[in-house]
């Protein structure tokens, strides 16, 4: 018969080789973690807390912040952190201020992200202490209800803040092996597998696999005809419709967080992708003008138009924008978003 203290002894000693086994294994998974960051900086860009580009830090005496918000095209998929869209902003704002008046731009776009995750979104970097919001976002919401909120999957970015990249990398190596070069299955699946330097080979000449991504994209998500793209506005919508009712009431909670936190918000259209594209975009501006009309604080703004992205010098694959589609739409932001910020 064991002595309870002989017992007490080696349950003792178990518990303390549990916990150093742990602690080393968590010691080990975060240096890996720190390493593999390391190798994709210049390609995926994530930093430690979660979203793509340096991070931010706290804000310098005078400094105004803009965070932009929504999928893999605010994300920046295909280019390099700093020929997002985000980025361009960024350096387009701070041309337009006065010596010492600083302007910095926050992109926490996430792939496969659509408008339920912005009012998360909002909240996980409230400690950014945004000034304006951009909204960008409908794609994501157009295939089936999108109630993902990626990072937040992380309980470790829910208790620290610390997102820990390892888990997204191991993700994507899977499906890009599972789908293979299958487009149309992949898309008519899940969202393209993120491949850095794709809008770099389009423009280069390289053009059979964006042509590939642009008809499946179509074959899943339906044409852009002519007449819908260009036929003057029909009768005003005076709410949102069915169909498209949880994309707008995902669209007016964000506009709500972002006031609740003292934030300006500009909601802000893709460019058209299909028919049933411009119709969600057309019920989400009736929502707008119904619910925020009068609003100063929020502001819409239709870039449906601005881009064909059938065009492959401005999107590699009928989606996704490249380094000179991302330069063009932050041009057409930079002057509503220099407006709010005169204010």
């Amino acid at each position: 018969m064991i002595a309870p203290r002989s017992r007490r002894r080696r349950l003792a000693f178990a518990a303390v080789t549990v916990a150093l086994a742990l602690l080393v294994t968590v010691v080990a998974l975060g240096v890996i973690d720190v390493l593999v960051r390391r190798h994709y900086a210049a390609t995926l860009g994530l930093n430690m807390w979660g979203y793509r580009g340096r991070a931010v830090g706290r804000k310098a005496p005078g400094e105004r912040r803009v965070v932009m918000l929504g999928g893999s095209t605010v994300f920046g998929f295909g280019v390099s952190p700093t020929e997002t869209m985000a980025a361009y902003l960024e350096r387009r704002l701070q041309a337009r201020r006065a010596p010492g008046a600083a302007v910095s731009v926050a992109n926490l776009g996430f792939v496969r992200e659509g408008a339920w995750s912005f009012r998360a979104t909002l909240a996980d970097y409230a400690y950014l202490d945004y000034d304006i919001v951009v909204l960008y976002e409908g794609y994501n919401d157009l295939r089936r209800p999108n109630t993902r909120a990626f990072r937040r999957d992380s309980p470790v970015f829910r208790l620290t803040g610390y997102f820990p990249i390892l888990p997204l990398v191991l993700e994507e190596k899977a499906r890009a092996i599972r789908y293979g070069g299958d487009l149309g299955e992949r898309f008519g699946h899940e969202d393209p597998v993120f491949r850095p330097g794709m809008a770099d080979k389009a423009k280069a000449g390289a053009l059979r696999t964006a042509a590939e991504a642009t008809r499946a994209l179509e074959g899943v998500l339906g044409p852009l005809t002519r007449q819908s793209s260009t036929s003057p506005g029909r009768a005003a919508l005076s709410a949102c419709g069915e169909a498209f009712r949880a994309y707008c009431d995902s669209v007016r909670e964000g506009v709500d967080e972002a006031l609740a936190r003292r934030a300006r918000v500009l909601v802000v259209s893709q460019p058209y992708i299909s028919d049933t594209h411009v119709e969600q975009q057309r019920h989400l501006a009736a929502m707008m003008r119904e619910r925020f009309g009068r609003d100063e604080r929020v502001g819409y703004l239709d870039l449906g138009r601005t881009i064909d992205l059938r065009d492959p010098t401005l999107a590699w694959d009928g989606m996704h924008l490249t380094p000179r589609g991302n330069a063009l739409l932050a041009d057409q932001l930079a002057g509503p978003i220099d407006r709010f910020l005169a204010r």
